[in-house]
C-alpha cells in the first residue's frame, strides 16, 4: 500500500464519513472512495463496512487502520528527521496547552520564543488534558503544557513552574476582611467550579479536603471557563478558586472583585512540558522550556 492509501484508510477510520474523510485528505469524495475500493480488491479483504447511513471498520480493518497509523507516524518522523535535521529550530512546532494555562502563558511565551527562534512558528491547540495527551501520542502535536499529575507511556515531561491558587470573591464578601485564607474555610455552598472533565476542577477539590468527600461539591455552581467564572463571581453569584496567573491578569482596580492568597501550605499546581521520547527535535523542546522559564505567566514560581 502507498502512504496516500494509508492516509485515506486512517482518515475514513477516524471520520466514518466519506465526505469528511475526503476533505481531511484534500481530495474529492469519489477519488477517496475509488482508491479504497481498489485497495480492498487488490488484497481481497474488506476494510470497511458500508451502508447508506454509516461507515465502520471490519475486524481486519481495525488492525489495518491501527498499523497504518503507526506507519504514517514513522513516515512523518522520517520526514521531520530529514527536514529538521538541517535546522531543528526551523519549521513549525505544534504546541498544545490546556484551557486554564493558555490565555495566561501564551501572551508572554510567543514573543519570548519568537526572539529566540524566528523561523519556528507555533501551531497552537487548546484542549483538555486527556485530549491533548491523545493528540501527543498520535503525533498530532509535538509538545504540550499541562498540569500534574500526568503520566503517559513513552512521554517525557519536565516541570517548568509551580502556580499557587487564589480565592476570588465579590467585593464586600466576609472573607475579604482576611489577608490570608485557610483552605478549609472554602465551603461548597456558593462555590463556583469549572465543569466536570477539567483537570483544574479536580485539583481544587484535592486541595480542599472538605470538597473531596462524597457529595462535597453538590452545592457548587459551574462555569465553562475561568473568564466566565470571573464574571459570575463579580456579579455576586459566589466565590471561586483560580490559578494565580488568572487572578494576576484580571484588572486590579475592579470594584466588583477581590482576590486573596491562601495561608501555608497553600494549594498549588505543578506545570510541565511533555513530549514524546522519540521526538526528533530536542533542541526545539529545550528552547521552548527556556522561553517559558524566562517569561512565565504572572504569579507563578519557576522551578
Amino acid at each position: 500500500m502507498t502512504l496516500t492509501e494509508l492516509r485515506y484508510i486512517v482518515a475514513l477510520a477516524r471520520e466514518r464519513h466519506f465526505g469528511r474523510a475526503a476533505e481531511k485528505c484534500h481530495v474529492s469524495q469519489p477519488t477517496l472512495s475509488v482508491a479504497l475500493k481498489k485497495v480492498e480488491q487488490r488484497y481481497g479483504v474488506m476494510v470497511f463496512e458500508r451502508s447508506s447511513t454509516d461507515v465502520r471498520l471490519t475486524m481486519i480493518g481495525e488492525q489495518i487502520a491501527a498499523q497504518a497509523e503507526r506507519v504514517l507516524d514513522e513516515a512523518d518522523r522520517l520526514r521531520e528527521i530529514v527536514e529538521q535535521g538541517k535546522d531543528p529550530l526551523q519549521g513549525p512546532l505544534r504546541l498544545g496547552v490546556i484551557y486554564t494555562i493558555a490565555p495566561y502563558l501564551l501572551p508572554r511565551l510567543i514573543p519570548a520564543l519568537h526572539a529566540r527562534a524566528p523561523r519556528m512558528p507555533l501551531y497552537l491547540y487548546e484542549d483538555f488534558t486527556v485530549n491533548l495527551a491523545a493528540q501527543l501520542r498520535r503525533g498530532d502535536v509535538d509538545v504540550i503544557v499541562v498540569a500534574l499529575p500526568f503520566l503517559e507511556p513513552g512521554i517525557v515531561s519536565c516541570v517548568v513552574y509551580e502556580e499557587p491558587f487564589c480565592l476570588v470573591m465579590p467585593s464586600g464578601h466576609p472573607l475579604a476582611q482576611q489577608t490570608l485564607i485557610d483552605a478549609d474555610q472554602v465551603a461548597a455552598e456558593n462555590l463556583l467550579l469549572l465543569g466536570n472533565g477539567n483537570c483544574f476542577r479536580d485539583q481544587v477539590v484535592q486541595a480542599c479536603p472538605q470538597l473531596a468527600v462524597p457529595g462535597g461539591t453538590d452545592g457548587a455552581l459551574e462555569g465553562s471557563s475561568l473568564e466566565t467564572v470571573r464574571y459570575m463571581v463579580a456579579s455576586g453569584a459566589g466565590i471561586s478558586i483560580v490559578p494565580a496567573s488568572a487572578a494576576a491578569t484580571w484588572p486590579q482596580d475592579d470594584l466588583l472583585l477581590q482576590s486573596r492568597q491562601f495561608s501555608a501550605p497553600a494549594p498549588v499546581r505543578r506545570v510541565v512540558v511533555a513530549w514524546r521520547a522519540t521526538f526528533p527535535r530536542p533542541q526545539a523542546i529545550d528552547l521552548l522550556r527556556a522561553a517559558i522559564l524566562d517569561a512565565p505567566p504572572p504569579g507563578v514560581v519557576v522551578v
